[in-house]
């Protein structure tokens, strides 16, 4: 088991772990702490805050890399529960064969290779918070249990027909779209339902690109003592190109790239060259929200981002610009603020 800031985090290696140091969650995202002050972040926490001294179920929504673990962990630092590790499981992460185990837990000889008692995450979290990243990917049969645990907070061990009360908040989170995965027969609706009491949309780097400069200062000040380098500048036309893109990554590929940068960094002034290479990958996603988003996006930039209007970007695409608009929101394109 690993424990890090306050979470449990179980990952491929189930059975493994390490004890690593507490980390603390202040407000604004970044590495180990929250960093931002655009608009869109912080009505995100403005949610984050108004649900988290309470126990209702939260579900993060978000791309990839966006921080949704950071905003789970901040809801768990906030509430009453705080004082127990939260526990973390990436239900995408986990085997299909091991990970019913894993949360339920099983009794001794309940499967061949079942050669004691395991106790389940479900149990490790009672009295605490449980966050089930990637819950998009959990299979239907797992699904009808996880309902059970939220309709009667009760769960039974594997090989077991002896019910245990747990308390366990839980705290959800997909960089899918489960009103998608619903309509796919792929998620239940009650589920989703169950789920979707207090939903949190944690935005894309993209919609909130004033936060870049703080962010890569938060990384140069994270990574900057690890490489022995003093950085006292980041060039202007580096910090501009960063703003300009698009990051797919979200802020873990924005990390990435200041420690790469920081890597070959010869001098106080620092350049980032922009990731081209992860911007044609994500180009070629055959994935409908980004084929509909980069095609939206590039009718927007040649009308110069203009929605309304004879030759606008609603008119181009033949949509009403309510619609339009609604779609942007949906999507996460926004107008980019000069540089």
């Amino acid at each position: 088991m690993q424990i890090h800031g306050s979470a449990v985090s179980v990952l491929d290696e189930v059975h493994a772990g390490a004890l690593t140091e507490h980390k603390t969650f202040g407000p604004g995202i970044g590495h180990g702490a929250i960093v931002g002050e655009s608009a869109p972040l912080q009505r995100a926490l403005e949610r984050l805050e108004r649900v988290a001294s309470t126990d209702s179920t939260v579900l993060l929504l978000g791309e990839t890399g966006t921080g949704k673990e950071l905003f789970a962990s901040r809801i768990h630092e906030l509430s009453a529960r705080r004082n127990r590790p939260m526990v973390c499981v990436n239900c995408a992460a986990i085997p299909a064969t091991l990970i019913e185990s894993e949360l339920f837990g099983r009794e001794k000889g309940a499967y061949t290779d079942a050669l004691d008692r395991q106790i389940g995450r479900f149990e490790l979290a009672d009295r605490s918070s449980m966050f089930l990243d990637e819950i998009g990917e959990l299979s239907l049969d797992l699904q009808v249990k996880l309902l059970r645990v939220l309709e009667e907070r009760r769960i039974e061990r594997l090989g077991s027909v002896k019910s245990i009360t747990i308390d366990t908040r839980i705290i959800a989170a997909t960089n899918r779209s489960l009103e998608q995965r619903v309509a796919d027969g792929h998620f239940r609706a009650d589920l989703f339902y169950r789920l979707n009491v207090f939903p949190i949309r944690v935005p894309s780097l993209r919609e909130r690109t004033e936060d870049i400069p703080l962010l890569v200062w938060r990384f140069i000040e994270e990574f900057s003592p690890r490489f022995g380098k003093q950085i006292l500048e980041v060039r202007p036309e580096t910090m501009a190109a960063l703003q300009r893109h698009t990051w797919p990554g979200n802020i873990r590929e924005l990390r990435n790239a200041v420690e790469r940068a920081l890597i070959l960094a010869t001098g106080p002034r620092l350049s980032i060259p922009v990731p081209a290479a992860l911007t044609a990958i994500r180009a070629r996603s055959l994935r409908l929200i980004d084929v509909q988003r980069d095609h939206i996006r590039k009718i927007l930039e040649g009308a110069n981002w203009r929605v309304r209007g004879t030759g606008g970007a609603a008119d181009r695409l033949g949509l009403r610009p309510t619609t339009l608009e609604t779609r942007m929101t949906k999507l996460g394109l926004t107008r980019p603020r000069p540089s």
